[in-house]
């Protein structure tokens, strides 16, 4: 298939620039994954749209206050960072970095604007006044990421000293005091992504105890959105992209409620794309999830056939993304992109801040 297959007009003004003015204050689509009907409602409807018995799997993951700005030591030029995650010993030796730092200094992959003006040995002077340095340079898929080293190892306080919440670059503006609460979701719980996983953005504590009291059991796995996120498809053909790796925990008293919910018949709702891609990364070809911390660079587009989801809950994604991709496997190509119109036309809220989608 072509990446161009998943494009669709979008005016620039429904791609939402700010949060709802209370989380929860959403509308919700609702999609028969089967038929391609679409009703329209709110997100408050929620618990009356899922049936009782339903196994709902949340990602818990944490967003980390991953764009830094440093300062370049020799000229002063600021250089944007995104912070993705810490490089680990098989990393090094996958890079060819055979003599790994001590133990007292660590490494992290960013990505980087202008990649071209940073280069290896050049030394950067954050807000707190520490310093790292570039040590190497590479460049994937025409997107350019950098591995920058500190003498000392980055924990979350420094994060908080010195980073600003990653709003995505559709967002055009600067964080504010306002993202810090409403780009994470009440749950989240695991620091570690470098986006939010937003589909969660949309639930509150009473809509949580809704669910909970029509016997709907709620779970949490967790999943830190990586480079995947950022990375635009480059190929033509969408076979040939390659996505990057991001890890993911499924606790085993997880693993085994989903599986005793599949041998009972009991649906599996995941929210979010990527409490989708860890259930069918942690299901064997028979389905069987397997609980434990792994690694996945699992693409998912139409051909590819679900293990564990029965049901979704989404937002809307941006045109010729993996995302609406995965959503395209799940229900159909042709009934998300005529549902994607009815939202156009609807004039519903897209992307991170956006409203939702129900597919069942």
């Amino acid at each position: 298939m072509k990446t161009s297959d998943f494009y669709f007009d979008l005016p620039q003004e429904l791609i939402a620039q700010r949060p709802s003015g209370k989380r929860g204050e959403d509308r919700l689509m609702l999609l028969g994954k089967e038929s391609g009907s679409v009703e329209h409602h709110l997100m408050a409807d929620l618990p009356d749209l899922v049936e009782e018995g339903t196994l709902m799997i949340f990602n818990n993951s944490r967003v980390r206050r991953s764009r830094c700005y440093g300062i370049k030591t020799d000229t002063g030029r600021e250089q944007e960072f995104m912070f993705l995650n810490p490089m680990t010993s098989s990393d090094k030796q996958d890079n060819g970095q055979g003599n790994s730092p001590s133990n007292e200094s660590c490494e992290w992959n960013t990505m980087v604007k202008g990649a071209k003006k940073v280069k290896d040995g050049n030394t950067y002077r954050f807000a707190d006044g520490s310093e790292g340095t570039i040590v190497l340079n590479q460049s994937d898929d025409g997107t350019e990421f950098r591995t920058i080293r500190f003498p000392f190892v980055l924990d979350e306080q420094w994060f908080e000293r010195n980073g600003h919440i990653p709003l995505p670059p559709y967002i055009r503006r600067e964080d504010d005091d306002t993202d810090s609460e409403r780009y994470q979701t009440i749950y989240a719980k695991e620091t570690g992504s470098a986006a939010c996983p937003t589909a969660g953005l949309h639930f509150t504590q009473p809509v949580l105890d809704k669910l909970k009291q029509k016997g709907i059991d709620l779970e949490w796995i967790t999943l830190h959105v990586g480079l995947g996120t950022f990375l635009p498809i480059r190929a033509e053909n969408i076979e040939d992209h390659k996505m990057h790796l991001e890890y993911y925990t499924v606790p085993h008293s997880v693993a085994d409620k989903i599986n005793a919910a599949k041998k009972e018949g009991r649906p599996i709702l995941a929210v979010g794309t990527t409490s989708v891609r860890t259930l069918e990364s942690a299901a064997d070809e028979n389905g069987i999830v397997r609980g434990g911390t792994f690694g996945t660079n699992i693409f998912m587009y139409p051909g590819y056939k679900f293990k564990v989801v029965d049901q979704m809950f989404t937002n809307f994604h941006t045109p010729e993304s993996t995302l609406i991709m995965l959503v395209s496997a799940f229900a159909g190509r042709d009934h998300i992109m005529n549902a994607y119109q009815k939202a156009v036309e609807q004039k519903y809220r897209f992307f991170s801040y956006g409203d939702c989608m129900l597919i069942k």
